[in-house]
């Protein structure tokens, strides 16, 4: 890996990380507005970013979670499976507004990854809790659109990297 991938990686997961610590209180249980899944629109522009958006997802369920070590297992597997489906779903997209709206709905579709975790856990009911991750995971994912679509016009964020 050069040695800019990997020093813009460790900004992307220490600003990951960051944005927890801010609003940790609303990032972990069943209803959960990450803000900092807004990074995950990343991979679409190039997925070299994929290494730096996992580190923040681990580094923050290692700090942050009340769940504890099993969230490292299901919330960073949860990170890994739908930034892996997202590269491959849009591979033949062009339209980077296009390719967050297919990620935003694999990620929000695969919430259930984490609705298992908390049934398993916490016994949160599976339906409701994936009803609830999933339209909080929807929104922050949707407003995080405009905001990247925004950043990339002014930075080209498949340059960057």
């Amino acid at each position: 890996m050069k040695t800019r991938t990997l020093a813009v990686n460790g900004i992307i997961g220490a600003l990951y990380v960051a944005v927890m610590i801010v609003i940790a209180p609303f990032g972990f249980t069943n209803i959960q507005f990450r803000l900092a899944e807004i990074f995950n629109h990343l991979v679409v522009f190039n997925k070299k970013y994929f290494v730096g958006i996992v580190i923040g997802v681990f580094v923050s369920n290692l700090l942050l979670s009340e769940v504890g070590p099993i969230d490292l297992l299901f919330g960073v597997g949860h990170t890994i499976i739908s930034l892996s489906i997202t590269i491959f779903l849009v591979k033949k997209i062009s339209s980077p507004v296009k390719r967050m709206m297919v990620n935003t709905a694999v990620f929000t579709t695969t919430m259930c990854i984490i609705s298992w975790q908390l049934h398993l856990v916490l016994g949160f009911p599976f339906w409701i809790t994936w009803g609830y991750l999933a339209i909080s995971e929807f929104i922050v994912m949707a407003i995080g659109i405009p905001l990247m679509h925004t950043l990339n016009k002014r930075i080209s964020l498949s340059k960057l990297i």
